[in-house]
């Protein structure tokens, strides 16, 4: 496994995101933002990794991640994303959505454009409110989706002053996490264990489907969607445990697997290379998951310390009939090809990591030790 390097910022970070490349560009993978919370003040700062990781004339490693600038955030950071190359776009506890524009050529932040009130308890008379924290956010330039706690969504396009959208009591519980199918399709996560896809294309307010996890109404945490198979979706949660699914298909998870021993925080296929899956969890782990058809007998085995032990993947349901060179390899029904090798990122455990993003060969996360993480040598990574 190659080097991860920590760097302590004095600050919880509860996101983290990779600046995108633009399509077609062979730029490397240079910045990445993040958000704290849970602070007397809390900030966004874009990060330069630069030479990071090369040897100097001593012997050492150039440098470090270093902090370009950064800017104060209103309330705790709930979630951050790049809708572009400059626009850095952020959800506040106190229901506030905030672009920021990152200067590139002075370095600095300044707010582009803000919805103050975009998620807010309806008071018991208008125009009185009190916020409710924005839960989470997803951008297809130009269009950035946000989801309240308060069960709202909201769909904003840059530039313009008021949402498009908005579809208020959109789920009688707490929404945790959004993303895009496909334009203009997005999938949800809540606190009971359910998926539900909505197209804004349809003039209702209902979903035009819904999946469930268990009738334990487990609370999901987290989703992430396979870059080119946009009906494989993944999804973790209070359990810890990861769950694979087809939302093309069925009302539950194709998968279930065993994984970490507290809440799951945040899951990713990797952009570039999707049998290749991380996860995050508050018990201090963050795991790469190997699912590709070369891993030598696909052993179930989790490397910590020179130790192993063996976790157990649960394939339920049954799907239709599809030709095995087209089907993911998250979608395989069969147990023995469920097995997949995972190995553990950080060399040891300590406070939750809140968050991770993963781009290219590089990957970043955040931890509530007030330490962000940054390896730029994925290994199994061939950037060609």
């Amino acid at each position: 496994m190659e080097e991860i390097y920590v760097k302590f910022v004095s600050q919880k970070i509860s996101k983290t995101r990779w600046r995108p490349l633009p399509p077609g560009s062979l730029q490397t993978v240079e910045t990445f933002a993040t958000e704290s919370w849970d602070n007397e003040e809390n900030y966004v700062s874009p990060w330069s990794i630069g030479d990071f990781g090369n040897l100097d004339s001593d012997g050492g490693f150039e440098g470090d991640h270093q902090l370009l600038c950064d800017i104060r955030h209103h309330g705790d950071a709930m979630d951050l994303q790049f809708s572009d190359q400059e626009r850095i776009v952020t959800a506040s506890s106190t229901g506030c959505v905030t672009v920021f524009l990152h200067h590139l050529n002075n370095q600095t932040l300044s707010v582009n454009q803000q919805w103050t009130t975009a998620h807010y308890h309806p008071g018991p008379g208008s125009p009185s409110y009190s916020s409710a924290p924005c839960a989470g956010v997803v951008c297809n330039n130009p269009e950035i989706v946000t989801v309240g706690e308060h069960g709202r969504i909201n769909l904003f396009k840059a530039d313009h002053k008021e949402a498009v959208r908005t579809i208020d009591n959109a789920d009688s519980s707490t929404f945790h996490a959004v993303t895009f199918l496909q334009t203009p399709e997005i999938l949800t996560v809540n606190s009971i264990g359910q998926l539900k896809t909505w197209n804004f294309r349809q003039q209702g307010n209902e979903p035009s489907h819904i999946l469930s996890l268990t009738s334990d109404r487990v609370t999901l945490h987290c989703v992430g969607r396979h870059p080119n198979e946009q009906h494989v979706v993944a999804t973790g949660g209070q359990d810890g445990i990861l769950s694979i699914w087809n939302v093309r298909q069925g009302t539950m998870p194709v998968s279930l697997l065993k994984a970490h021993e507290a809440e799951m925080w945040d899951v990713h296929f990797h952009p570039s290379n999707p049998d290749h899956l991380f996860t995050c969890s508050e018990d201090g782990s963050l795991w790469h998951w190997d699912a590709s058809t070369d891993v030598p007998e696909k052993l179930s085995l989790f490397h910590q310390g020179g130790r192993s032990s063996t976790l157990l993947s649960h394939s339920i349901g049954n799907q239709a009939n599809v030709h095995q060179s087209v089907i993911s390899s998250w979608l395989s029904t069969d147990p023995a090809k469920d097995r997949t090798q995972i190995t553990s990122l950080l060399p040891s455990r300590s406070l939750s990591v809140n968050n991770l993003d993963v781009l290219d060969p590089c990957l970043v996360c955040g931890t509530d030790a007030e330490a962000i993480y940054v390896t730029r040598h994925l290994f199994f990574i061939e950037v060609l």
